[in-house]
């Protein structure tokens, strides 16, 4: 499929937007990864009052955690079956005034909690190459559509590495940027302090042209920055002679698959002959095996306040009770999946008075000691770079991976750290094995998006898998 701005130039814009609903509705028995399909008409009349913009006429999905003004947003969650929002999440009303065409909304893990789309109220998401695959997640769906060709464009988001690694099982560009550099308002919350409203693409183009549409402060969310956004799109270069590299030995040791660390050294290798300064660094290993468990803790302690409203009176699908307090009971038990429920179980456990600060603080604390490992082991380098994952992506019914493993505590987990330290990161397609895509990471310094955007163009140079896509068989 063509890049978004070759689009506009060889197809109308209805042409466009019935072809990609086409696509969607074709696509959804063998990758189950829409939730809604919008209706498309009142949004093609309106691009009337829009005279031109990066995404004029382009369908676009939509993560289900976005809230879209009249249009079901369920977060893949039972209880949220029957929410319907009263308006729109900041996003939404960027990208329309950009021109965007919303056709659908993306199946993601319940609540965004999980890195498999396996979770979903609506089942799994498949894997675009590979039906009996894991998409990844939360933010699978999102992937899956951009990987099968259906659109050139679908917004994820990212608390743990939920936009990065499904897009290294689907074989696209998945972008985080820095914390605060997209607002938030409008999108349902996982954990506050680590969410980030990411992107999926299949050009570094593509990639620098959303991001300057979707930056930028919004006072309706606290947390936005005030930094300015520059024209990542005109400023983008694949030259990177010069540029100084880092390579993440910790993850590199902790690779099981010799295949995978193969691919690496060969992208390394590439990457030197253009010119680019390679160097190996390690952060600390105690640190390193320390991020999962300081992310559950965090994250779930952070989820459980954060979805407290989902009772059944408040928000959510409601269950009958002889009581409010059976109502609640009942609501919630039947609305949210086993996952969620022990979930929260961890999240309350680490907010009781007598545990948070042996818990949930102590997780903060080593959060603090990480980030400043990572910004003293990073400040002589333009970006860090190690594969997304171990191996290509797991089949659905795969339960093997060792979690107090190296490979999985490490090799599995470190993406984490863009969330722990708000730093941009980006996956970006490094190779096939065995027909299925596997991903690079790259992460660099707050607000230098940029350095991501120009390896991200290099890396396309040196694989040829820009606008890859996958051929969804029946």
């Amino acid at each position: 499929m063509a890049t978004m701005k070759e689009l506009k130039e060889t197809t109308t814009v209805r042409q466009r937007v019935e072809e990609a609903l086409a696509k969607a509705h074709a696509s959804q028995p063998q990758l189950n990864a829409v939730v809604t399909f919008v209706d498309v008409e009142e949004q093609l009349t309106g691009l009337n009052e829009i005279a031109d913009g990066p995404f004029y006429g382009m369908p676009i999905a939509l993560k289900d955690n976005v809230c879209t003004q009249g249009i079901r947003t369920t977060a893949s969650s039972k209880i949220l079956d029957n929410y319907i929002p009263v308006y729109n999440a900041h996003i939404v009303d960027k990208l329309k005034a950009a021109g965007a065409i919303v056709i659908a909304k993306a199946s993601m893990d319940e609540l965004a909690m999980g890195g498999t789309n396996l979770t979903a109220a609506t089942g799994p998401v498949y894997n675009p190459y590979d039906h009996s695959r894991m998409a990844g997640g939360s933010s699978g769906g999102s992937a899956a559509l951009v990987a099968a060709g259906v659109v050139p464009f679908a917004i994820g988001s990212d608390t743990g590495d939920s936009v990065r690694k499904p897009a290294s099982f689907c074989g696209v560009l998945g972008m985080k940027p820095t914390y605060g550099r997209i607002s938030r308002y409008g999108i349902i919350p996982y954990s506050s302090s680590l969410d980030h409203v990411g992107y999926f693409t299949r050009s570094a183009l593509d990639a620098a042209e959303a991001l300057k549409v979707l930056a930028g402060r919004d006072d309706r969310d606290m947390t936005s920055s005030y930094e300015p956004v520059p024209d990542y799109a005109v400023a983008l270069s694949s030259d990177v002679a010069g540029r100084k590299v880092a390579i993440f030995k910790n993850v590199i040791e902790a690779l099981g698959n010799p295949q995978v660390k193969a691919m690496f050294e060969k992208t390394v290798e590439a990457l030197k002959d253009r010119g680019a300064i390679v160097e190996e660094v390690s952060l600390r290993e105690d640190l390193l095996k320390a991020i999962l468990p300081a992310y559950y803790l965090i994250a779930n302690c952070e989820a459980t306040a954060n979805h407290s409203n989902l009772d059944g009176i408040r928000f959510g699908v409601q269950q009958p009770g002889d009581s409010m307090e059976e109502i609640m009971i009942q609501s919630r038990t039947k609305g949210f999946g086993s996952l969620i429920r022990k979930r929260f179980v961890i999240g309350s456990y680490g907010l009781f008075v007598e545990n948070q600060e042996k818990l949930f603080r102590q997780a903060q604390r080593v959060r603090r000691l990480i980030v400043e490992n990572v910004a003293e082991v990073m400040k002589d380098y333009d970006i860090l770079i190690a594969p997304a994952s171990s191996d290509v992506a797991p089949k659905l019914n795969d339960h093997s991976r060792d979690e107090l493993s190296d490979g999985y505590l490490i090799a599995e987990n470190h993406m984490v750290i863009g969330n722990f330290t708000g730093y941009p990161s980006c996956t970006v397609p490094m190779g096939m094995l065995n027909g299925l895509p596997i991903g690079l990471n790259m992460t660099a310094k707050a607000w230098d998006e940029q350095s991501l955007f120009d390896f991200a163009a290099a890396m396309e140079e040196i694989t040829g898998m820009k606008d890859a896509t996958a051929e969804v068989m029946e």
